[in-house]
């Protein structure tokens, strides 16, 4: 179960790397796109399980017309605490769309992604291809959108630091039991899953020959 201090994290930024642009509009020779920053459910998810739990949130649906409602709750204490949002099928796979994209809205609803919504749509340089019906399609950016948000608060990219400072504190610990309650303390899932996964490899597996040692010294 959440308490209300851990709930707090469920709204920090994500790595950059989980962050996704997509095309909403083309300019008119096709050379720029109007880019807009969203989250895959899959992170959503992840970090749902990281700060509650994999038993401490759980989603449904209802469908009303051509909308799909989502209801995300937590489990706070003792106390399920739900929140709703809805979406309309999208223009690739319709109802699975749908159900992806009211998952994540009500995921704002609870703070995650939302600082997203606060960035600025930029129109960022992209290539673009003609369809069948002599169209102009978007293919992809050719430039970071990103470098074109002003003002943005970039995710802050972890550091060598960062790092280090997760193994010093990791090794300061003698006994499983503790280690284990350090290792599922919400800030520090937060921490962990800000680092590039080849670091978080090797954290890993600092953190099993750790757990060895205590055990053979025990």
């Amino acid at each position: 179960m959440s308490t209300v201090e851990d709930l707090k994290h469920l709204a920090a930024d994500f790595p950059e790397s989980d962050i996704h642009w997509r095309a909403q509009t083309l300019t008119k020779n096709g050379d720029k796109a109007l880019a807009l920053a969203y989250l895959d459910a899959r992170n959503v998810m992840d970090r749902l399980d990281d700060i509650c739990g994999m038993d401490g949130w759980q989603d449904r649906y209802e469908v009303h017309g051509a909308k799909t409602i989502c209801y995300l709750s937590i489990k706070i204490g003792d106390e399920w605490v739900t929140k709703a949002d809805g979406a309309g099928d999208t223009a690739v796979e319709a109802e699975k769309g749908g159900l992806s994209d009211a998952f994540k809205r009500s995921a704002v609803k609870w703070g995650i992604g939302r600082y997203l919504y606060s960035l600025d749509a930029v129109w960022v340089p992209c290539k673009t291809y003609e369809n069948r019906n002599g169209k102009k399609t978007f293919s992809a950016f050719t430039e970071d959108p990103w470098s074109f948000v002003k003002g943005a608060s970039r995710p802050k990219a972890a550091s060598r630091e960062d790092y280090q400072s997760l193994i010093d504190e990791m090794r300061e610990f003698g006994e499983t039991v503790a280690l284990s309650e350090w290792c599922t303390r919400p800030s520090n899932k937060t921490r962990y899953n800000a680092l590039p996964n080849d670091w978080k490899t090797n954290f890993n597996t600092e953190l099993a020959e750790h757990k060895s040692n205590i055990l053979e010294n025990a």
